[in-house]
């Protein structure tokens, strides 16, 4: 059996990204054969090339490519006009390059600091506004009346305990505290990021495939 009529089986995910302007098949795919030296090669083959950084472009820009899962196929033809190739990835797909994969450290802490000073304010009076809604100060006080017979002063076991639950509430339901998680499974916040991302690949590729800039053969 010749290279030609060998059977080629390629997997791309959904999203691609890559650090160099010059894109190969090995930089997005994985492929597979029994012919090594044919995939060797193939790895090598050259896919599509972003341009040179352009005039006014943040050095942390990320470009962005729409494929089609058959315009690799054509290009793969070139190569080995009757080969079969057998997809187990997407039919559609993003390439990012990443213009500068080290952006400013400093800017990305004043970014983080920023961030972290909007959440815990946010967070901070989204509680205190349920509280008052809620009337969570009269229901503690009704509370320790009925149960010590006097009336509270404001700071007690009560206030203590629902402070202390609150922030272990928050830790468990988050998953997340520093660097480590309490369990092995995603955050809620991995969960939203992934659906996030899922919903952005899909919002280009319609839109590419819409307004004719996909990579695609023809």
């Amino acid at each position: 059996m010749s290279a030609n009529d060998e059977t080629i089986y390629l997997k791309i995910d959904r999203n691609v990204v890559v650090y160099e302007p010059s894109v190969t098949l090995g930089d997005i795919a994985s492929v597979t054969s029994t012919n090594k030296a044919m995939v060797r090669q193939l790895k090598q083959k050259k896919i599509y090339r972003f341009k040179e950084n352009q005039k006014n472009e943040k050095s942390s820009a990320i470009r962005r490519e729409i494929f089609s899962i058959l315009k690799i196929i054509e290009l793969i033809h070139e190569e080995y006009p009757n080969a079969e190739i057998d997809n187990e990835g997407e039919t559609d797909f993003i390439v990012e390059y990443v213009v500068n994969p080290y952006p400013n450290r400093w800017l990305q802490f004043a970014k983080t600091a920023v961030l972290c000073v909007i959440v815990f304010f946010g967070g901070a009076f989204t509680i205190m506004s349920f509280n008052n809604d809620i009337g969570i100060t009269e229901l503690f006080g009704k509370f320790y009346y009925q149960v010590m017979g006097a009336e509270t002063s404001g700071f007690t076991e009560l206030e203590i305990s629902y402070c202390i639950g609150l922030a272990v509430g928050i830790l468990v339901f988050f998953n997340h505290f520093g660097k480590k998680k309490i369990t092995p499974d995603p955050t809620p916040i991995q969960v939203q990021l992934r659906k996030y991302e899922e919903d952005a690949d899909t919002t280009f590729i319609e839109n590419a495939g819409r307004g004719g800039k996909e990579m695609d053969v023809g």
